[in-house]
């Protein structure tokens, strides 16, 4: 796979915990349903990564895995436009995950935020475990089997991003460099013609004697629009713009996507562990109930006293949901205690359980006919396994174990 045709892949997962609330729309979801009409995209249940925290617990694994993906099609995810698979059943991810591991520096690991903040916020847990230590190299591994140009994360998930392009890095420094690589590169360069040469070799001299990223930036689309270059010869060249080896690994880029906060029935960050959600089918009674006794502004406690809806967490769905002119008609009628928060939440009810309802509608072909999720994972599982061994053929040959 070239460095042109991974720019155009797409990979992302999520853990199986069970039915999906309004927090993993609105952060992930949503995105993906967008995502999957612009790129190849491969989104996967990574039930593997749900042993990190939860090694102990694994009953309802199975089960969280076939209600993660009827909440990931009802809510929009079509199985004709992109890949729905699962982690396990491409053992390839555990393969890289081990080759990886073998050139993976472990300061690299502990450094990752996330691995310190969690194990502050699981102390109830032990993860003084290999497996939660190597698990953003697992993620690493579920983006580099694919060979993905892109990840689609939040702020708070660069830094994982981040680990996997050094890793691709260093296995291109320490796996690419075939024998005579230079000489191959310089054959290439021949191959593309005159004037694409000649372009070719002076964006690279303004790159890497000046620095010049515009100028790296214009030798890459060159590459890419180069018809004559078989795949090998391509990686080479791209490779040899930079400096380095033969490109085995792409390294993806971070697609960064605004994720909105969603507030949960207490205020905090709509959680699970915080027993705070409202799932994205959940019925519409219990939506009405849980909304209806939903916090407010603390500071409010009678009718008739002003609030301030920028603490308010009800107003924060009331941004995600509602109209600009419902927003007004909210905020304008709680700073002067025109409505009560009884009155601002009608609105906000009928939005959300209207949503749902189409998300319900959506599911009931999947949950009366389980066979046919299960027809869409396994048939995703053999797509994706598909893909994944040509890369581990690739990185097995680099390393020089191949069968």
């Amino acid at each position: 796979m070239s460095s042109s045709e991974s720019s155009k892949r797409v990979v992302s997962g999520m853990r199986p915990t069970g039915r999906l609330h309004l927090g993993h729309y609105h952060g992930v979801l949503k995105n993906w349903v967008r995502l999957q009409h612009e790129y190849e995209c491969f989104f996967f249940v990574a039930d593997w990564h749900a042993l990190t925290t939860n090694y102990e617990h694994t009953a309802d694994i199975e089960q969280y895995v076939f209600d993660t993906a009827v909440d990931w099609l009802a809510a929009g995810i079509n199985p004709n436009a992109a890949t729905l698979f699962v982690q396990s059943r491409v053992p390839e991810h555990a393969e890289l995950h081990l080759l990886l591991s073998m050139i993976t520096p472990v300061s690299w690991l502990e450094r990752v935020p996330s691995y310190k903040d969690q194990q502050a916020k699981l102390n109830d847990r032990d993860l003084s475990t290999y497996g939660f230590l190597g698990y953003p190299l697992l993620q690493s591994a579920d983006i580099l089997i694919y060979r993905a140009g892109n990840v689609p994360v939040g702020a708070d998930q660069v830094a994982h991003v981040e680990l996997t392009r050094e890793v691709a890095r260093r296995f291109n420094h320490i796996y690419g460099r075939e024998p005579g690589f230079e000489d191959q590169a310089e054959a290439a360069v021949k191959k593309m013609g005159k004037k694409a040469a000649r372009l070719y070799m002076q964006l690279r001299r303004a790159y890497q004697e000046q620095g010049d990223a515009a100028a790296l930036e214009k030798a890459q689309a060159l590459l890419a629009e180069q018809q004559n270059l078989s795949i090998g010869d391509a990686e080479r060249l791209f490779g040899y713009l930079e400096g380095g080896g033969r490109i085995i690994l792409p390294e993806p880029r971070v697609l960064l996507t605004e994720q909105a906060k969603v507030p949960g029935l207490d205020g905090e960050k709509m959680s699970k562990s915080y027993n705070n959600v409202i799932e994205i089918r959940e019925a519409p009674e219990s939506t009405r109930e849980k909304i209806r006794t939903m916090q407010t502004d603390p500071a409010r406690v009678r009718r008739q006293d002003p609030g301030n809806p920028d603490v308010c967490p009800v107003f924060s769905l009331h941004r995600i949901y509602s109209s600009e002119e419902v927003c007004r008609w909210a905020s304008e009628g709680c700073r002067t205690a025109a409505i009560g928060c009884v009155d601002c939440k009608g609105p906000l009810i009928d939005a959300i359980t209207r949503e749902q309802t189409e998300r319900r509608e959506r599911a009931v072909q999947f949950e009366q006919d389980p066979g046919l999720v299960h027809t869409i994972l396994r048939e995703g599982s053999e797509k994706a396994r598909d893909v994944a061994k040509e890369t581990i053929e690739e990185v097995r040959a680099a390393i020089g174990i191949s069968g």
